[in-house]
């Protein structure tokens, strides 16, 4: 082991800045060229190439991912926060998942705060880290920018993982619509209902129904379409204006963030009306000279509500209810995702 930590082993341990410092990188930085055995000491002799991002020799089926580079990264706050674009826009204009992006807007608003506050900061460790690991540049000016990560991709629904045998009429057109309706245990569309129902009325914001199925803890939606559960569904009608109109690149962009806005405000008057909706049902109550706000909500105590074990989310069980687990040692108290 020493004899290889002197050896070959000794080009790692000086990494080179913007290049990953892998194991599997030794042959590349012996023999950069194929024609030296000079090592290679510069950052003109990195290799982009998906080699250099396998970490592992035994593994080569491991990829390492990017991170974000540092003029991405406040680039994306600059969009949603300064120029308040949506966060589905900045998504798709910049090719990051609209969590992460969240995610982004979140931590460098803290970093602001303990700038503000003149807390110390491990710069040195992140510029160290950001030279080592593959990133994901900010194009300049007219460039198409790189993609970081998929942005419309799906995981595998629970739903979909068993294998349902279902016996389908010949005369009968069977959809997507109708195999998720199956997948969740819904009873089939009626007739009227079945040329109006379709995959592209599920993907307009307009016509889009949601439904639930089930009674209880039981109750679930309607598994939907692929194409109308991807994060970005406007971006079918936007290659779909591509095909139709390669060269109408301005128009077709224009289409998109009008489909995109309308999108966002039916969103943003849902979450109002359900907001409302909650609130009506919420009574207030402060005692004067008090700081404490108590708020009462009417729930109907059934086993429906309550669940079998009496420890339902939509009503609370017997007596005073079920303790929530919050202090109990064991259980995960940090956030397990981000809303966007």
């Amino acid at each position: 082991m020493f004899n290889w930590l002197v050896g070959e082993g000794a080009s790692l341990k000086h990494h080179i800045p913007g290049s990953t410092n892998y194991v599997t990188d030794l042959k590349e930085r012996l023999n950069p060229r194929g024609g030296s055995d000079k090592p290679r000491s510069s950052p003109d002799d990195v290799d982009n190439s998906a080699s250099s991002k396998r970490p592992f020799p035994l593994n080569p089926t491991f990829v390492s991912s990017p991170i974000l580079s540092e003029d991405l990264r406040n680039e994306i706050y600059k969009r949603v926060v300064k120029q308040k674009k949506s966060v589905r826009t900045v998504s798709v204009e910049l090719q990051v998942d609209m969590r992460r992006i969240g995610a982004t807007v979140r931590l460098v608003e803290l970093e602001k705060r303990m700038e503000k506050e003149k807390k110390s900061m491990a710069i040195p460790f992140a510029r160290a880290v950001h030279e080592m690991v593959p990133t994901t540049p900010l194009a300049e000016g007219g460039e198409k920018q790189p993609m970081h990560e998929p942005i419309n991709e799906l995981p595998v629904h629970r739903l979909t993982q068993p294998q349902i045998f279902y016996p389908v009429s010949e005369s009968r057109q069977f959809t997507r619509v109708d195999a998720g309706r199956v997948f969740s245990g819904a009873p089939a569309l009626l007739t009227k209902e079945e040329k109006t129902v379709t995959v592209q009325s599920l993907i307009s914001p307009e016509t889009k129904r949601f439904e639930k199925v089930g009674k209880g803890a039981d109750e679930q939606d309607v598994l939907l379409p692929a194409d109308a559960r991807i994060p970005h569904p406007q971006m079918i009608e936007l290659e779909r204006d591509y095909i139709n109109n390669p060269n109408e690149s301005r128009d077709r962009w224009e289409k998109y963030h009008e489909r995109v806005k309308k999108s966002d405000e039916l969103e943003q008057r849902r979450k109002e009306a359900a907001k409302k909706k909650a609130e009506a049902r919420t009574v207030r109550v402060k005692p004067e000279n008090s700081r404490f706000e108590f708020r009462f909500n009417d729930v109907v105590v059934s086993k429906e509500t309550t669940g079998p074990d009496g420890r339902g989310h939509i009503a609370p069980g017997r007596r005073y209810g079920v303790p929530t687990y919050d202090r109990k040692k064991g259980q995960v108290k940090i956030p397990t995702k981000v809303e966007v």
